[in-house]
């Protein structure tokens, strides 16, 4: 399977707990002002790259804690990362996905394959980047509205259950 992408970090700190394996998928329609990545938001940018490669390179490296999903906007390419969702959680990592989507928003879009990417989700990031709520102390978020989100307990309850106390 093909995914378009705007890059990876290898070994990131920032993109989750522990040591991570960042994929910035290309394309996004929400283009928030002051976004951290605006090359990503081009859907016609970025590289075609099989997830396979990908996977390897995550197989190979043995410090990894887990695979970070950013963008651009995962859930537009949400059905192949669903699948390589399901081989990174094979592989005993778990999986963090970024979105500017917030969880309602996903829930009442109710798409097969959002859905399947929320099953592979182990934390969900949510909610558009808002340059007025920008803070350097939300953890692992750019402005205070992002929530930090246990996906499946979410997805059990049907509402939002954040891991992180504001």
């Amino acid at each position: 399977m093909q995914l378009r992408i705007a890059g990876i970090v290898e070994n990131s700190i920032v993109d989750g707990e522990g040591i991570r394996y960042t994929i910035f998928v290309q394309g996004c329609p929400h283009a928030c002002p002051g976004c951290h990545n605006p090359q990503t938001h081009d859907f016609q940018g970025g590289t075609l790259t099989e997830t396979e490669t990908l996977l390897k390179a995550i197989a190979d490296d043995p410090l990894l804690d887990g695979v970070t999903f950013s963008g651009g906007e995962p859930f537009c390419q949400a059905a192949v990362l669903a699948e390589l969702g399901k081989q990174i959680h094979a592989l005993g990592l778990n999986l963090v996905t970024y979105t500017g989507y917030t969880f309602e928003e996903l829930l009442a879009g109710n798409r097969p394959d959002w859905m399947a990417l929320l099953k592979e989700t182990d934390i969900l990031i949510d909610g558009r980047f808002e340059q007025d709520k920008k803070s350097y102390d939300c953890r692992f978020r750019g402005s205070t509205n992002q929530r930090y989100l246990d996906a499946k307990a979410s997805m059990q309850a049907g509402k939002a259950i954040s891991l992180i106390e504001e």
